[in-house]
């Protein structure tokens, strides 16, 4: 009795310590923030939030809204664990920085200038050339000329190792020219942290873990996916489809690892952010050298000129692992990330030594980047915008959008409209050049289309008139999609397989064998 005592005591002590800055917070984190978000969870229909504001060193706010779980009553709080998907670059990315400062502990001539090929002799890529000229910062600001998320539907889901990830990419024929256009590449993360072990003999989650998780305090982080499932305290993952929200599957990333697999918590987030604020140090130790900071935030991208739809933003760049922005005269250090079930946000303004994190349960929101927004304006002396709420009618409108014309699709099907040919002919067996084989069957009257890295996963093909058919996967996370097949006389030749824009914009052509 006595002990759970003085546990009370020191958590009200702790509580008021956390707190004891709301006499200087912004009127809008003050008196509006609890109404704001609670009104979002409903409005958005997320079923939990996290958030917590570092400034000037301190952690002057931070608090779970709504619940870990759609349906249960079990609460969200500080230390509920999130999936931060690509949030996880900024610790891949600082990680590799930080081996460059420790060469002269460690002795290992390591450089961030280093050809991937001096560590990774067996990195290919499409072009020779390009992959024998590819250094580690190419791979760690997206500039080695792949379109954005361009292969990731051959890795997410899928049953596909981290070699044989990087063996499909190396076969993947970039759509732009090497170093001339930003590209995100999620398969390009995968592979710098590859490069790790090769230089420390740790596995890159074990780097992660022992060089920041464990240094910094931030216990309950996890520095891979499998994990999640056994954590105590975690967040389902959650999606809405068709304005039904429902819970769904953990991702299935550790063989991309490096560029979005860990889970964290507002509270754990805290600590990462305190460091990164104030040149690495954390309770006045040194945890990650203030040089290795630095060189995540020189700008090695250009995305463009910025822009805000209120205040001033002149530009956008990308450094190691962050986005690099200038708005309202500041530097704005910021990252997000999307995985099954999740959007984050984490955003820093190094000048006014503020950190902002936002953690929710639900990739189909734009309320991660509002609240960020929000609380960032309100810090700055900006004025109060309500983004959430234009961001929602925005939101809103393009679900009705989708839904007016799904209604419109799901008529056409009732039509039962003629195929080119009949249905017979488009089973079959199918391969992409680089994915692999892919399969259409007749299953109880329904086309049914499968592939061979994403066991579980299918999609149903429904008529819409002739070589056209409506595609729905039985994954969320793919979305629907209208799809045409190529035939000639009596006889299919290919299928053109696109999948939702959250996963990859580029489409794979599936050429049938018979």
């Amino acid at each position: 009795m006595k002990k759970n005592f003085l546990l009370a005591l020191l958590a009200v002590a702790s509580s008021l310590n956390c707190y004891a800055q709301n006499d200087t917070l912004p009127a809008f984190v003050r008196d509006s923030l609890d109404t704001y978000v609670n009104r979002a969870l409903k409005d958005w229909q997320i079923p939990g939030v996290s958030v917590a504001i570092v400034k000037n060193g301190k952690v002057v706010y931070m608090k779970g809204y709504g619940v870990k779980e759609y349906g249960s009553t079990d609460p969200v709080n500080e230390n509920t664990l999130f999936m931060i998907g690509s949030n996880s670059k900024a610790f891949t990315a600082t990680a590799m920085a930080m081996l460059e400062k420790e060469k002269t502990i460690t002795g290992v001539p390591y450089s961030l200038d280093d050809k991937v090929q001096k560590w990774l002799p067996d990195f290919k890529l499409y072009d020779p050339w390009v992959a024998k000229e590819t250094n580690i910062r190419d791979l760690l600001c997206h500039r080695i000329g792949f379109e954005t998320f361009q292969g990731d539907f051959m890795y997410f889901d899928s049953d596909l190792s981290t070699a044989e990830v990087r063996e499909k990419m190396a076969k993947l024929k970039p759509m732009y020219s090497f170093r001339s256009k930003w590209g995100y590449t999620n398969s390009a993360f995968m592979t710098a942290g590859e490069v790790i072990p090769k230089v420390t003999g740790k596995s890159w989650a074990d780097y992660i873990t022992e060089k920041i998780f464990q240094p910094l305090g931030m216990n309950s982080s996890m520095a891979l996916s499998k994990n999640i499932q056994a954590a105590p305290n975690k967040s389902a993952a959650h999606t809405v489809v068709m304005g039904e929200l429902k819970k769904i599957p953990y991702g299935n990333i550790d063989n991309l690892a490096p560029a979005g697999s860990i889970a964290s918590s507002a509270s754990d987030m805290t600590k990462w952010v305190m460091a990164l604020l104030n040149n690495g140090k954390l309770d006045g130790k040194e945890i990650i050298p203030s040089g290795a900071i630095a060189q995540t935030r020189i700008p090695h991208s250009i995305m463009g000129n910025g822009g805000h739809m209120f205040n001033k933003a002149h530009f956008a760049l990308y450094g190691l692992g962050w986005f690099l922005e200038e708005y309202a005269g500041r530097k704005i250090v910021a990252h997000t990330g999307g995985v099954n079930g999740f959007v984050t946000s984490v955003c820093l303004v190094p000048e006014e030594k503020l950190g902002i994190i936002v953690l929710t349960n639900t990739d189909a929101n734009n309320f991660f980047e509002a609240l960020r927004n929000e609380i960032e304006d309100a810090y700055l002396g900006l004025p109060y915008r309500n983004y959430s709420k234009i961001f929602l009618g925005g939101y809103r409108g393009d679900e009705a959008n989708k839904a007016k014309e799904y209604k419109s699709i799901r008529d056409s099907i009732a039509l039962a409209p003629k195929t080119t040919l009949p249905i017979a002919a488009y089973t079959g067996e199918y391969r992409h050049n680089v994915y692999g084989n892919m399969n259409i069957k007749q299953e109880e009257g329904k086309l049914i289309m499968r592939f061979e890295h994403h066991k579980g996963r299918y999609a149903t093909l429904e008529p819409l008139g002739g070589n056209r058919f409506f595609c729905t996967y039985n994954d969320p996370l793919f979305g629907m999609k209208k799809l045409e097949f190529t035939s000639a006389g009596t006889k299919v030749k290919s299928l053109t397989v696109r999948v939702a824009d959250f996963v990859e914009f580029t489409p794979y052509e599936f050429i049938k064998l018979k």
